[in-house]
């Protein structure tokens, strides 16, 4: 079964209605759902749903199922609705659009930072990205101001879709080494910001870099002799 991604169009939404499609155990998948899953680097969303009998469950995480399914993990201990039920459900959105706005700075430090991703994770309150640098020299007063130049801008952030062959012909728009867009499944989603970056991406994003707010790069590290780890935090004080 797939479910429904509300999310895609839909990233400032909160609040959605959608029909108990299985359950197995405390993991419930819905028709359709505005709960993201895991993946990417992207935490999947938290939030509740709420039972036709005004009853709540805690979605303590999203994860991907099989066949395109989205799985809504609830607390043990909870009364489960049954397949067929409708119910309600809010994120968490002050943890959601931290994760957009974090998601999105993340790829404006890919091209602050010109060089190939080898890994990367986004959170509510840091993010980081591996860099394939054997020799780097990189400064985090400067990543940081270059950082903050791109976001101060207000590039617009867009999404639209390519398929797999026009893809092919651009493997440059693939900048992470060590994971590929998913394949199979149709067109492949990209992420545009304004006239500087271009990249498949299947996460959430802000409307534009402004959005994101003032940050600043916590910490470069040395993980091997060819990797370099840069670490991104908000600036409280931006």
């Amino acid at each position: 079964m797939t479910t429904e991604l509300l999310f895609r169009e839909s990233p400032y939404e909160t609040r959605f209605e959608a029909t108990v499609e299985a359950i197995d155990g405390n993991d419930i998948v819905l028709d359709r759902t505005l709960f993201y899953p895991h993946g990417g680097g992207q935490p999947g969303d938290s939030g509740i749903l709420t039972l036709a009998d005004g009853g709540t469950l805690t979605v303590a995480d999203t994860r991907k199922g099989e066949a395109g399914a989205v799985v809504h993990r609830v607390s043990a201990g909870t009364t489960l609705p049954a397949v067929g039920d409708r119910v309600s459900g809010e994120i968490d959105w002050s943890r959601r659009h931290a994760h957009m706005r974090m998601h999105t700075c993340m790829h404006l430090l890919s091209v602050a930072i010109p060089a190939p991703v080898t890994g990367g994770s986004v959170g509510a309150d840091k993010g980081r990205l591996d860099f394939d640098l054997p020799e780097s020299t990189l400064d985090r007063e400067t990543v940081t101001a270059s950082l903050n130049a791109l976001i101060t801008a207000d590039h617009p952030v867009t999404a639209e879709w390519i398929t797999e062959a026009e893809l092919d012909a651009q493997p440059d728009l693939v900048k992470t080494l060590s994971a590929q867009p998913p394949r199979g499944e149709g067109d492949i989603r990209l992420i545009r910001i304004g006239d500087v970056d271009l990249q498949p991406c299947g996460g959430t994003h802000v409307a534009s870099t402004a959005e994101i707010g003032r940050v600043r790069v916590a910490k470069i590290e040395k993980k091997s002799r060819h990797n370099r780890r840069v670490s991104i935090v908000f600036d409280p004080e931006g």
